[in-house]
C-alpha cells in the first residue's frame, strides 16, 4: 500500500507538504514530550513502591571535588599537577633520563 496515495500527499502542492511537514514536527515534539514525562512519572512510582528516591538510584557515583595540586613546575610556578591523570609535559621534560625525580617537585 503506497502511504502517499492514500494520504492525499500526491496531491499536495509543494507549500501543502511544508506547512504538513511543520505540523507533523510539532506533534512529535509534543508526543515525545508527554511519553518523557509519562516514563519519568512511571520510574518515580516504582522506585517508591521499592522505597527509595529515583535521584538516588540515578546519581550513582557522584563526581568527586577538585583536588589541591600536589606538584609545581619551579620554572613556571603556574604549572601544577594534581598527581592524577597523565604526568603533565613539563613533568615529563624534567624527570626524563633520571634528571629529576616526581617527588622533587612536591608543594
Amino acid at each position: 500500500m503506497n502511504m502517499a496515495k492514500v494520504n492525499g500527499l500526491e496531491k499536495m502542492s509543494y507549500a501543502e507538504l511544508v506547512a504538513l511537514g511543520r505540523q507533523i514536527e510539532k506533534a512529535m515534539v509534543e508526543r515525545q514530550q508527554a511519553e518523557r514525562a509519562a516514563l519519568r512519572q512511571k520510574m518515580i512510582d516504582m522506585a517508591r513502591q521499592h522505597g527509595f528516591d529515583l535521584r538516588e538510584l540515578l546519581d550513582g557515583r557522584r563526581k568527586g571535588g577538585s583536588v589541591a595540586p600536589k606538584y609545581r613546575d619551579p620554572k613556571n610556578p603556574e604549572n601544577t599537577w594534581t598527581g592524577r591523570g597523565r604526568m603533565p609535559k613539563w613533568m615529563v621534560a624534567a624527570t626524563k633520563g633520571g634528571k629529576a625525580r616526581k617527588e622533587d617537585f612536591l608543594i
